[in-house]
């Protein structure tokens, strides 16, 4: 295995000698100086070599991500080389062409890592087989023979994205006048409808003042205590929590401001903080408040913590995959809050950053009800100190 500094140590000889990383990949010396990076690999029996770019332009890292890359599509049945080929002798026109056009276009309204799997999903399972294809002349069994071959290695859901991403493909190619249908809306019902794997939950009162207690008697990190303390009371994604900027929070007025940049709707939200939730915030503040994140790394305070920190501690305090996971707070407090606690489910819905629309179809603001949240956080999260109290919940807690 190389590393980047044996790579700069490397000195340039009368002949060209090579530097191997592994899995096929080495890094050319020149006399010259000149590096270059390398991919053997066999299809169909017949040896290939594939150049993956330039040291230092291409790192270490971006070279092995290349390789795997091609790799990837070696057991897909596709030759990278041949399909690079493809690439540069794609029309203007072709399916991918018009693709990465529209991704591109759209792009920002999604967040990094929504549409690095949108682009990853194209790249890898579409555009190997109708990528060079002119958009306007792909016919629905065409398309239909793509998603086959999703399909047949079990993933079903992957398969309803793809067709889903490539529907939106075809629409924007009839709208900017390069295609005169959509082939994917001949095919809903072909595809087998995918079972669905929910996030696991704890959403029965009895379990979930058992998991308060264990996250109270948590023995790891004050970082990783504290986020595990305040994710049933704000029940935002994962990834919003652990991101969580200091600069994002005024205590004094008690609200969480997330920018729209770090939400997956890509609109800016609201998050009304309560007593509680307030208090693990000071908490932590002295240790953290310095930085840019609430909750750093372990190993660097320059990045966020990591998105298994909270899924491991669950698992430490012996919640299996199967019962609870970092999402599964917000299963929780949905369920909780309208069947238990009575709370109106536009509020709940506006609070999980789901899309909500009035009567008239208007999609309401980010400040819509926000005196009623507010209210309805603090509900919560004083019904989440009965429960810790007692392992039986109080009855006639519902209120209007």
């Amino acid at each position: 295995m190389l590393t980047e500094t044996t790579i700069k140590n490397a000195k340039p000889a009368e002949k060209p000698y090579k530097l191997a990383d592994g899995r096929g990949m080495y890094l050319r010396v020149m006399p010259n100086g000149s590096r270059w990076w390398r991919l053997d690999y066999r299809f169909n029996g017949e040896r290939k070599t594939l150049a993956l770019g330039v040291h230092p332009d291409i790192s270490l890292k971006a070279a092995r991500e290349r390789r795997e890359e091609a790799r990837e599509l070696i057991a897909a049945g596709v030759d990278p080389s041949e399909k690079r080929k493809a690439e540069k002798n794609a029309p203007e026109n072709s399916f991918e062409a018009v693709a990465r056009e529209w991704f591109n276009k759209f792009r920002s309204q999604w967040v990094d890592s929504h549409s690095d799997k949108i682009i990853r999903r194209l790249e890898r399972d579409v555009f190997p087989w109708i990528g060079t294809r002119d958009v306007g002349t792909i016919k629905p069994p065409e398309l239909l023979t793509v998603l086959r071959r999703v399909e047949a290695r079990g993933a079903i859901e992957t398969a309803h994205r793809a067709m889903q991403n490539c529907g939106q493909v075809f629409r924007y190619a009839i709208a900017t006048g390069r295609a005169e249908r959509d082939p994917s809306a001949d095919l809903r019902g072909a595809i087998p409808p995918s079972k669905g794997k929910s996030h696991a939950a704890i959403t029965e009162p009895g379990r979930i003042a058992g998991l308060l207690r264990a996250i109270d008697g948590y023995t790891g990190t004050l970082v990783t205590r504290c986020a595990l303390r305040l994710a049933p009371l704000v029940f935002v994604r994962p990834g919003e929590l652990r991101k969580a900027e200091w600069s994002e929070f005024d205590l004094d007025t008690a609200e969480w401001r997330i920018p729209a940049s770090r939400m997956k709707m890509r609109e800016p939200h609201i998050v009304p903080l309560s007593k509680q939730a307030v208090a693990i915030l000071r908490e932590i503040q002295p240790v953290t408040g310095d930085g840019q994140f609430v909750f750093p790394s372990a190993r660097s305070a320059k990045r966020p913590m990591s998105d298994n920190a909270i899924l491991a501690a669950l698992r430490r305090m012996g919640y299996e995959k199967d019962e609870m996971s970092g999402h599964g707070f917000r299963a929780m407090a949905r369920t909780v809050l309208d069947e238990v606690l009575g709370q109106r489910v536009d509020w709940i819905e506006h609070q999980l950053a789901h899309a909500v629309k009035d009567a008239n179809g208007r999609a309401y603001n980010r400040t819509a009800h926000l005196p009623q949240r507010h209210k309805m956080m603090q509900t919560w999260a004083d019904y989440l100190d009965r429960l810790r109290e007692d392992s039986k919940p109080r009855a006639n807690t519902k209120s209007g």
